[in-house]
């Protein structure tokens, strides 16, 4: 069983120059605004299609991709932000969401198929 505390008693806390400085800021991947709190990292091309790579997202980001894309759409356009942005609906998504705070969310619409 692990010991609750050090026989060579309390640990003293180290603390560098760099915890003191913020994280640097994430960008989403898709509308490039700062994320918030949550960040959803997502599969560019899907992991059922051989996908390993991933790209922090807004979840309303993500929620947007997968009502507008199927799989294989997605694995078609791998990494390429802007032939996802060529999708009329992605489009106006991102025009729209990018006066929005970075944490606010809203339902989506369901999948259009």
């Amino acid at each position: 069983m692990a010991r609750k505390h050090s026989k060579h008693g309390p640990i003293e806390e180290v603390r560098d120059e760099e915890e003191d400085t913020p994280p640097a800021e994430v960008s989403c991947w898709l509308c490039g605004r700062p994320t918030g709190k949550i960040i959803v990292w997502h599969h560019p091309v899907p992991k059922s299609r051989g996908g390993r790579d991933v790209v922090p997202m807004h979840p309303i980001c993500q929620q947007t991709l997968i009502a507008n894309f199927t799989n294989s759409e997605l694995q078609r356009h791998a990494m390429d932000v802007d032939a996802l942005l060529a999708n009329p609906s992605v489009r106006k998504f991102v025009d729209w969401i990018a006066k929005k705070d970075p944490d606010f969310t809203a339902t989506m619409a369901k999948k259009q198929r």
